[in-house]
């Protein structure tokens, strides 16, 4: 793995949050305990095997992309400028950070988040018709046409854990780039 290029003083977990049922947002907490190869302990979605009801239903068996949810603070600011209320665990992360976009990293970067806990990215948060029952037209500010016309999805990003280990609101997350060229994420 490559370091990440100079960016912000730095990058810090705002906030964690999990939820043992399969709702659309999660409680924030005061930690939460990475487990290497399940995801989140406690959380619904914790599983080797996918655990998302929709991906249930179409194929049990396919891994699970999507064990730790990540999403910018930076994004509850943008969606507040336009109006809407945006908590952290609103949106059903189960880390919210700060000073990073993440929605720019390529597919395979590793966060260390906390002292030890590595997470690998697998992709961008496919953002649904559930945001907008959360609060009417926020799917529209999450999903929005870029300049080259391309949809952006700005919803977040899923990752697997590599290895485990407690976060915290306050701990530091650092970047480290996959080798090679960079492969942009895409919706997972």
């Amino acid at each position: 793995m490559s370091a990440a290029p100079p960016g912000p003083a730095e990058s810090v977990v705002v906030s964690v949050a999990r939820s043992d049922e399969h709702r659309f947002s999660k409680a924030p907490v005061d930690a939460i305990d990475l487990v290497a190869g399940l995801g989140v302990d406690g959380d619904a979605h914790q599983g080797a095997l996918v655990r998302h009801r929709s991906r249930v239903a179409a194929d049990p068996n396919q891994p699970n992309l999507r064990q730790v949810h990540l999403l910018p603070v930076e994004l509850l600011d943008a969606v507040a400028a336009l109006g809407f209320a945006v908590e952290p665990g609103d949106l059903g992360e189960n880390v919210l950070t700060r000073g990073l976009d993440l929605v720019s990293l390529p597919t395979g970067t590793v966060l260390r988040l906390g002292d030890t806990a590595l997470v690998a990215l697998t992709g961008l948060r496919n953002p649904c018709a559930q945001i907008d029952g959360f609060s009417e037209g926020l799917l529209g500010a999450l999903v929005v046409d870029g300049a080259d016309g391309r949809r952006v999805r700005r919803a977040g990003v899923m990752g697997v854990v590599l290895l485990g280990g407690r976060v915290r609101s306050g701990d530091p997350v650092e970047v480290a780039l996959p080798p090679g060229p960079a492969v942009p994420m895409v919706r997972v």
